[in-house]
């Protein structure tokens, strides 16, 4: 094993790939095809001074250093400069040495490229010393999905003016797409018109102290041709005051029409990560401290601020070997929406003690926090080895607990457990107040595909769903039919009461002894069988479906038809999803599944009866479509949303009940005493 040290110092008179004469370069290191580093992008610059250092281990010296150089190109695909390679072998061993490397084009080979100026040292390393650990050596791992942020830049994309017309009838279908770094983020589709209005809210993480390049492209989508290019624009980062909001009117170049945004920088969201041996919630004034900032008494100032999340990631245990040596490179990634972080790697072991600490800043409670064990591998991507999802609501502070990994699907257990130690502190006001606001969307999700086995699940939850309302039906036909008498009768005189004495307050009232009767249920444990039942039906749809599989996989006549109409079974797939989801939300949000919820259902129902109560329903219209009329009139960029929806998106469905349902570890896989491994 030899750890090699690299910093790249600066490139000079690089080949210009933009029209201006200039280009956009970074520089990614490969060795044996695995992408070990990739430098920030210095912008319009020739001759760029980067300075950036890495620490790559590597096995042996006879794989070159492979490094290309490319320009940055924004809503197309990157230009490649030029390319060279670093014989390791040629280098005398612990001596620091400086390399001048000229950039080459196979295409191109007579042409001047410019070159590259690095320092270069090998030494050797010893297993049992402490790894190398670099920081662009975790972004390889996850293709930059990972890092610790300096900052956030919170973007909103109102509206665009005077667009481009690139329809024949004289209008587009524009949307807009932004990139930062590797990150990117992509608007709805606003079809027909050329003011279109977006009113969309998302976030991007800040990597670089001086802020960063906002690139963004404005499209107009072509429905069976490739869309067309409407403009383009830039926002530097480094221009823009932090914790304030600037409202921006870009100009778009290469089109018409301009775009208004409105974009605010904040500092360290908090998120940091440190060794369990160096910092602790434990302090008590670090505690106290920040008891105090989400008690009672703070819960109106800054109100996205709903809390504070510290994960200990202790160790794993009985972890799957994924290496033909029978062993595992494993790290850990932790998530909690947006936010990324990860641990270091322990080579050769299936038993890893990490010890880290990573905190959160927490902007809504009802959020998962995701905990995914990998297996490093050093000639492709990491290999997945299990998973667990938390609510930040189940976590029971302060308690070290063993999690049971999960598959990918969080549907059935794998091998290995992991030992989390998790504190949640919260304002339960801003908790409640952001729960009837938008919830904040990931912008970097796995691309949802056909699939059978889905798409039969999906279907089998709208039917459960149907089922329980012709059911319901079936129930009030057999009172009309005087099935039982002495039922029919009670139904009898009960229609008629109600009837003579309704009033509209009645409704969020019965609503609410319905949430009291089922609450008597939670606390007695008898709905437990329920929940227990909706668990084994979906996991056994996943082992019946899996079955079929296996006994129709000569059956692909099926399969090759399904693929045909592919788009429109996706369509049909997710639309069932979220059929049955919402139903499923309504039906927990009655049934205690997540008690803050239901218990903020209460209140609101109990709020809601007083006002239909005492106040007429005129009065309660009247102040209702005065607030949609004067809405716009009084905060001109709001962004529209519905807080009961937005209250049932907090909700989980079945199939995420099943995944964030904690599995029980088996006493006869605990590993009871831990064994060091032998190094290699």
């Amino acid at each position: 094993m030899y750890q090699l040290d690299v910093t790249l110092r600066r490139g000079q008179n690089l080949a210009a790939r933009d029209r201006g004469g200039t280009s956009d370069p970074y520089v990614k290191f490969k060795i044996g095809g695995r992408e070990v580093f990739r430098s920030k992008t210095i912008y319009k610059n020739l001759n760029p001074v980067w300075e950036e250092k890495a620490c790559i281990l590597i096995d042996n010296l006879k794989e070159p250093l492979y490094i290309k150089v490319f320009d940055y190109d924004f809503g197309l695909q990157d230009d490649f400069i030029g390319s060279a390679f670093l014989d390791l072998g040629s280098l005398e061993l612990n001596r620091k040495t400086d390399v001048i490397l000229r950039l080459k084009d196979p295409h191109y080979p007579d042409h001047d490229l410019g070159s590259i100026l690095l320092s270069v040292m090998v030494a050797p390393k010893e297993e049992q010393q402490e790894m190398c650990q670099s920081h662009s050596l975790h972004l390889s791992d996850l293709r930059g999905k990972s890092q610790l942020w300096r900052g956030i830049v919170s973007i909103t994309l109102i509206e665009g003016r005077g667009l481009k017309a690139m329809d024949a009838n004289g209008l587009s279908d524009p949307y807009v797409k932004f990139r930062l770094g590797h990150q990117k983020y992509k608007s709805k589709i606003v079809p027909k018109t050329l003011n279109p209005q977006w009113r969309e809210q998302f976030d991007f993480h800040l990597d670089e102290e001086r802020g960063g390049v906002i690139d963004i492209t404005v499209w107009d989508k072509d429905a069976g041709k490739k869309d067309d290019f409407m403009g383009r624009c830039q926002i530097d980062l480094s221009t823009l005051s932090k914790e304030q909001t600037h409202k921006l009117k870009m100009l778009l170049e290469d089109g018409e029409g301009y775009l208004v945004l409105l974009v605010t920088l904040t500092a360290s969201p908090a998120l940091t990560v440190s060794d369990l041996s160096t910092s602790s919630l434990e302090d008590q004034k670090e505690r106290e401290e920040i008891l105090r900032r989400y008690s009672p008494m703070m819960m109106f100032r800054n109100l996205k601020d709903v809390g504070f999340l510290q994960v200990k990631v202790i160790r794993a245990e009985a972890l799957m070997a994924a290496d033909v040596t029978g062993k595992s490179d494993p790290f850990c990634v932790v998530e909690l929406n947006n936010d990324r972080l990860l641990t270091h790697t322990i080579y050769k072991n299936l038993n890893p003690e990490w010890n880290k600490i990573f905190t959160f800043n927490i902007k809504d409670i009802h959020s998962v926090l995701e905990v995914t064990v990998y297996d490093k591998d050093r000639d492709r991507n990491a290999d997945f080895l299990g998973k667990v999802a938390i609510p930040l609501l189940s976590i029971q502070n302060g308690e070290q607990k063993a999690y049971v990994l999960k598959n990918k699907q969080l549907t059935g257990p794998t091998k290995g457990v992991i030992y989390l130690e998790i504190d949640v502190i919260f304002n339960a006001v801003k908790a409640s107040i952001q729960t009837l606001m938008p919830k904040e969307a990931k912008y970097i999700e796995e691309e949802k595909r056909l699939s059978k086995q889905l798409l039969l699940r999906n279907f089998i939850r709208v039917k459960r769903c149907v089922m329980v309302l012709i059911n319901a039906a079936c129930y009030i036909s057999s009172c009309f039919n005087w099935d039982s008498p002495a039922r029919s009768l009670a139904a009898f005189l009960l229609f008629l009461f109600v009837v003579w004495n309704f009033e509209l307050y009645m409704i969020p009232l019965a609503l609410l002894l319905l949430l009291a009767w089922n609450y008597f249920l939670f606390i007695s444990g008898k709905d437990n069988r329920q929940h227990d039942m909706v668990v084994e039906d979906i996991l056994e749809d996943e082992e019946e479906e899996d079955d079929r599989d296996d006994k129709d996989s000569e059956k692909k006549g099926f399969m090759n038809r399904l693929y045909a109409i592919q788009e429109v079974c996706v369509i049909v797939q997710n639309t069932l999803d979220e059929v049955a989801s919402f139903a499923e939300r309504i039906k927990n949000t009655f049934n205690w599944t997540v008690p803050f919820l239901s218990w903020l259902a209460i209140v609101a129902l109990s709020v809601f009866t007083v006002i239909l109560y005492f106040i007429p329903l005129r009065y309660i219209v009247l102040v209702w479509g005065i607030n949609k009329f004067t809405k716009k009139l009084r905060s001109p960029y709001a962004i529209d949303n519905n807080e009961l929806l937005d209250f049932l998106s907090r909700v989980p469905s079945d199939v995420q009940v099943v995944q964030y349902h904690e599995l029980k570890p088996d006493p006869s896989h605990t590993v009871s005493k831990r064994k060091k491994n032998n190094p290699a």
